[in-house]
Order: C-alpha cells, then structure tokens, then sequence
C-alpha cells in the first residue's frame, strides 16, 4: 500500500558564509492516512527542518517529499500548520482570523455556507462563544485554540504541529492535548506533530520518531504506541505499559545525550 504521506532519502544542507551545515541526512518515513506521529528529540536534530520541507516552506537538498504520491512543491492549502506562537493577526475578530483561511480554501462556496464552516471548526475547539473577541481579550490557550481551528478549517490533507503547546502552562497544555485528541478522533486527520515533552508524545501519538543528534541527523528509532484510545491520562498515569513506553523514548533521548557530551 502507497504511503500517504512518504519522505524518501530527504538530505538538507544549508549554506553560510562559514560554510554548509549538513542538517539531515538519509530521512526515511512513510505515514499512513489518519495517523498522528509525533517527531522528538534534541535541539538541533532536525525536526522543524523536517516539518518544514513537508510544509513546503522548504526544498530538500535530496530526495523527495510526497503526498498521496505527488511531490510536495511549495506551501499550499492541503498542509496547514499550527506553530508555537498562534500567529493570530491582532485586529481581526477570533470568526475573523478564521475567515482568512475559509476564504482562501472554499472562494466557490456561499457566505452563509463559509460562516457555518467557520463556526463549526470553531465548536471542534469550544471557542464559538469568542467568535467576536479579538485576541487581546482572550488567553494564551484561547489563542492556540483558533489557531487549531483555523488549521482545521482549511481541511488539510496534513496537519502539521511545531511545538502547539510548548509556551503553556502544564493545565491549559493538557485541557488542549485532550482537546486534539477528541478533534483527531472525530475527524480522522493526518497529524505530524514536533514536541519536547516525552508524555505528550507518548498520550497524543500513534508512533513516535526519534530524532538522532545533528548535523547529518536522521531517525535513529521509531516506536509503535499502542495504548488502546480514547485515552483517559489518569489512568494512563498508573498504566506500566504507559510507563514501558515512555521509559523506551527517555532511554533514547538520554544515550544520544551521553553521546553528544562525549
């Protein structure tokens, strides 16, 4: 079976005035329709440079990128992204911010058709009662919440996620991660998630791809999570194959770490 979405002996290599940096080397990863992965490791391994060659925000030195068997060339509407910082344009409304993707994606559909998409991505994320609030007025997690809806609104092939919930605090962060796998539930996306957190990638994800240390960084594992879902995090909190799982990436992230130190 063709893979969904399949990254193919991906090299990237940037220039500087001190000379190229080789950034990832011999990147191999097929990723099935409707699967959530969740890419992990050290800083500078090369999981935003991944992101963003998928994204099309970047040309691959190497290899090829595609998607349902085309290359990916350029950004477009079939691969939205959600970044760390929300990126939420400051003078337009929470419905309005919205509409900017709507627009772009559905220009043959009626106005009335638009408004109830845009409302209904915004109930996928519980923030319909904000439609009229403008970012200023709402919270750091409100905001993350329209960007996921915006994504969402675009009805990406792939869903893409640098770091969504990094600059949250620990309970807002949690309320979200229940929040996307409610949404991923229902909706069956394609997910390509980037994270630091071990629990988070562990709770969220179908497989989780280790990162090796850069340069010339490339998957040094991947890991099958197959904690039955929907996942409850209480009672994953006293699971030992949760526990197993996550104790399998620590061991990962660590021995690379001990390798770089030394």
């Amino acid at each position: 079976m063709t893979a969904y979405l399949d990254l193919q002996h991906i090299d990237m290599t940037f220039s500087s005035a001190k000379g190229d940096f080789n950034a990832l080397k011999d990147v191999n990863l097929e990723v099935k329709k409707g699967e959530f992965l969740a890419l992990i490791g050290h800083s500078g391994c090369g999981k935003s440079t991944v992101l963003n060659i998928v994204a099309g925000l970047l040309d691959a030195s190497g290899g090829v990128a595609l998607l349902k068997n085309r290359e990916i060339q350029g950004p477009g509407p079939n691969r939205a992204v959600v970044f760390q910082n929300h990126s939420l344009l400051p003078w337009l409304t929470v419905y309005e911010n919205v509409k900017l993707a709507v627009d772009k994606v559905m220009a043959d559909k009626s106005k009335a058709e638009r408004r109830e998409w845009i409302m209904h991505n915004l109930k996928l994320v519980h923030m319909e009662s904000a439609a009229e609030k403008r970012p200023g007025e709402i919270s750091g997690g409100m905001k993350q919440r329209v960007g996921i809806a915006r994504a969402l609104a675009m009805q990406p092939d792939v869903l893409l996620m640098d770091e969504p919930f990094g600059a949250l605090d620990a309970l807002t962060r949690a309320h979200l991660q229940d929040s996307v796998m409610e949404i991923q539930a229902e909706l069956n996306n394609t997910v390509l998630m980037i994270t630091h957190d071990v629990d988070e990638a562990v709770l969220l994800s179908d497989r989780i791809v280790m990162m090796t240390n850069g340069p010339s960084a490339t998957i040094g594992e991947i890991l099958d999570i197959d904690l039955p879902r929907p996942r409850d995090r209480l009672k994953l909190a006293e699971d030992p194959h949760y526990h197993h799982l996550r104790g399998q990436v620590l061991a990962f992230l660590y021995q690379k770490h001990l390798k770089q130190a030394a």
